[in-house]
């Protein structure tokens, strides 16, 4: 199902590709795809991006949904991130309001982002009913706001080999959110940035932030572990 913005507005408005969970909604999984760093144009319906998060939140759904997980997969106004605009970030803060809604205001909120909608997400991190935050590969420039997310769950996963967004921008994003008192972890893993290899691993990863998130299932152990780790050991776990 596609929820659109207000059809009666002036500009381009964002999407929202809607699961409903199987009875009772316990948590709602955001997913936000990855884009370009500027484009005003729309996100191509077949773009890499779109389809590799498409990929994720489906194997989410079908894995939580009879456990009470409702999924969304945002779709942004532009496919860039535009600067000062950040206009995905406020993409995810309209998906947010627009699920507390429709869902209320006491079912958990997890959101899961890949590389701008990485940045989204944690840049998100601090929306109201917003239990948990995964970022996969995100886009973390230097000096990224991260006070904000104090005393939120953060989980970050990052492929060694990624070419486009370097797995080092996530290491310092980490070290600079656990010092403004979030709980993060972050986790390394062989690869790109595609998540294509070893895309199991991904897609079980976000299922079990998603899950623990909104409280359905405790931390799985090795997250739990680093969670509790002193920097940088807990910043850089392999999976």
């Amino acid at each position: 199902m596609t929820t659109p913005l207000d059809p009666d507005a002036g500009r381009r408005s964002p999407q929202l590709e809607q699961r409903p969970a199987v009875g009772e909604t316990r948590g709602i999984a955001l997913f936000c795809h990855g884009g370009t760093v500027a484009g005003v144009e729309p996100p191509r319906e077949r773009a890499l991006s779109v389809l590799r998060m498409r990929a994720v939140e489906q194997f989410v759904h079908r894995s939580t949904a009879d456990r009470g997980i409702a999924t969304a997969l945002l779709r942004y106004r532009v496919a860039g991130w535009n600067g000062e605009a950040a206009d995905a970030f406020h993409d995810v803060r309209w998906a947010v309001d627009r699920l507390r809604t429709r869902y209320g205001t006491d079912v958990p909120i997890v959101l899961v982002g890949h590389s701008m909608g990485g940045r989204a997400v944690l840049r998100a991190g601090g929306e109201p009913s917003v239990t948990a935050v995964c970022a996969l590969a995100p886009w973390t420039p230097p000096g990224e706001p991260v006070m904000h997310l104090g005393g939120q769950t953060v989980v970050i996963l990052h492929g060694l080999g990624d070419r486009w967004v370097p797995a080092r921008l996530s290491a310092d994003f980490a070290v600079r959110a656990r010092r403004a008192h979030a709980r993060v972890a972050r986790f390394t893993i062989a690869g790109g940035h595609g998540m294509v290899r070893r895309s199991a691993r991904w897609h079980r990863f976000a299922r079990d932030v998603v899950l623990a998130g909104a409280g359905l299932e405790p931390m799985r152990e090795e997250i739990a572990s680093a969670l509790g780790r002193t920097s940088p050991e807990g910043l850089a776990v392999p999976l």
